[in-house]
C-alpha cells in the first residue's frame, strides 16, 4: 500500500480542486500535449501544471525538477512529495504542495504513472484520468527518434501493457495542436465527455 492510500484512509480525500492524471506509453507525446495546455492555460491561475520530481536529468522536452537518488530519499522521508512511483529505473514523485492548490479549488495537471493511478483517486475528491496513446509504429519512431539511453529496451516498452481506467482517451497521432486543444477541453472542464 503506497503511503498516498494510507493518508487516504486516515483522512478525508482531497478537495475541492480537480486533479487530471495524464498517463500513457512512452512515445505518445504527453509532454508535447501537456506543453501545449500549459502554454494555453498560461494566464489562468486556477489551473497548476506542477514539476515533476525525477531522478533523472531534466531535458529539453520535460520540464522536471533533477535529483539524485540519495535527495530523492531524503526529501522521501521528509514528507516532501504528494505520491511517488518508479518506473524505467528512476524514481518519480510529485510535489506536496499539489494538495494545498487542490484544496483552494485549483485543477492540478500531472503526468503519472498508471501503477498510481488508484491510490490517486483514493486520495482526491476528483479525478480525471486522461490515457494519452498512439499506434504502436508510431510509438516506435518517437522512441527511435528520442534515443535516450535511460529509455532502455524500446521492444520491452512497447509490449508494456496499456490498459487503464482512462476517463478521457486521447489518439495523438497526427495534429498535435488539435489533441493539445482537447487536452485543454478537459482540463477546462469545457464538453469533454467522449
Amino acid at each position: 500500500m503506497s503511503e498516498t492510500l494510507a493518508m487516504a484512509e486516515q483522512k478525508e480525500a482531497i478537495g475541492p480542486g480537480r486533479l487530471i492524471l495524464v498517463v500513457g506509453p512512452s512515445g505518445a507525446g504527453k509532454d508535447t500535449l501537456l506543453g501545449l495546455a500549459r502554454a494555453a492555460c498560461a494566464e489562468d491561475t486556477d489551473i497548476v501544471f506542477p514539476r515533476r520530481i525525477v531522478t533523472r536529468e531534466a531535458s529539453a522536452a520535460e520540464d522536471n525538477i533533477a535529483m539524485s537518488p540519495d535527495e530523492f530519499r531524503r526529501a522521501l522521508d521528509h514528507g516532501d512529495f504528494a505520491e511517488h512511483w518508479e518506473a524505467h529505473g528512476h524514481a518519480y514523485a510529485l510535489p506536496i504542495e499539489i494538495n494545498d492548490d487542490i484544496r483552494a479549488g485549483r485543477t492540478v495537471v500531472a503526468n503519472v504513472s498508471r501503477t498510481v493511478l488508484d491510490d490517486l483517486r483514493c486520495a482526491y475528491v476528483n479525478v480525471v484520468v486522461v490515457a494519452i496513446t498512439a499506434p504502436p509504429e508510431v510509438l516506435a519512431e518517437r522512441l527511435a527518434a528520442r534515443a535516450r539511453v535511460s529509455d532502455g529496451n524500446i521492444r520491452e516498452r512497447l509490449d508494456r501493457a496499456v490498459g487503464t481506467s482512462a476517463d478521457v482517451t486521447i489518439v495523438n497521432a497526427g495534429s498535435a495542436e488539435y489533441h493539445g486543444r482537447h487536452l485543454v477541453r478537459v482540463i477546462r472542464n469545457e464538453c469533454w465527455h467522449e
